[in-house]
């Protein structure tokens, strides 16, 4: 075994390694951009027919064979048709740097949070809308319910329907996605709160107490929007305010950019 392990390693050169990983990496993106498309039950289909295929040449059928054949020997032009829209998809996002798909993800996220926040202000709708930061909120994750949905205005504005199941809870929306509602959070026993705020209120700030969690909440009674960060509550948003707090929340700090992007900005 030792000498057969000897003999094939020296044929390996380290641009063998580099090429298996480059591969490696290929072919995992690829499983990750057709995950969850109904692309998989296509390519599920394609390799169907290249095992039916090695069957038929191994069972000595040979019509089949040669009918398969005559199929996969165009298989890169049927990939290309059959995948035309993912494989677009796939190169408009490489055109993207990792930076600027998630900095506009984030923008997406905050934009749509602030729409839902403005229009349940408007119609005097309660809600509490809690974004994880650095630290995890895996802790208070589980007394919620799952939703793991994409941030939207009329998803947000659903969920806090004075008809709702989930109204009274809050939402924590979690890596850009809107991971769970109705979820219970620990209140704020600071002495210092004016005592006229709710629950909401109080929950809002108790959680930014314990962690780094921004928090957005709409009064059920005024409609005045608040939010809640690093344990202080600031009051009487407008629609700017509350926006510049939001991006600003999550703009990339200096100390968190890239060592090689630190250089380029100096």
């Amino acid at each position: 075994m030792l000498e057969t392990i000897k003999e094939f390693m020296p044929v390996l050169r380290w641009q063998d390694f580099i090429d298996i990983l480059v591969v490696a990496y290929i072919i995992y993106r690829v499983i990750l951009l057709i995950r969850g498309t109904r692309a998989v039950q296509m390519a599920a289909g394609l390799a169907l027919i290249t095992v039916i295929y090695f069957g038929a040449r191994w069972l000595q059928l040979y019509t089949l064979h040669w009918l398969l054949g005559t199929i996969l020997s165009s298989l890169f032009l049927l990939i290309i048709i059959i995948f035309q829209d993912d494989i677009r998809r796939a190169l408009t996002q490489m055109g993207q740097t990792p930076f600027l798909r998630l900095r506009m993800k984030t923008f997406h996220t905050l934009e749509e949070v602030a729409k839902a926040v403005l229009s349940l202000s408007e119609k005097k709708t309660g809600a509490l809308i809690v974004m994880e930061r650095r630290v995890g909120l895996n802790d208070h994750i589980d007394s919620g319910t799952t939703i793991e949905g994409e941030v939207s205005k009329p998803l947000l504005e659903a969920i806090f329907h004075k008809e709702s199941p989930l109204h009274d809870g809050a939402v924590i929306i979690q890596k850009g996605k809107l991971a769970v509602a109705g979820c219970v959070l620990p209140l704020s026993t600071s002495p210092y709160i004016d005592r006229e705020l709710g629950t909401r209120h109080r929950a809002a700030i108790g959680i930014a107490e314990q962690t780094d969690a921004l928090c957005v909440v709409v009064s059920e009674e005024t409609g005045t929007i608040s939010v809640a960060m690093d344990g202080k509550l600031t009051r009487y948003l407008d629609a700017g305010r509350l926006r510049r707090i939001l991006h600003n929340a999550f703009s990339l700090e200096e100390h968190e950019r890239p060592w090689w992007r630190r250089r380029l900005v100096g």
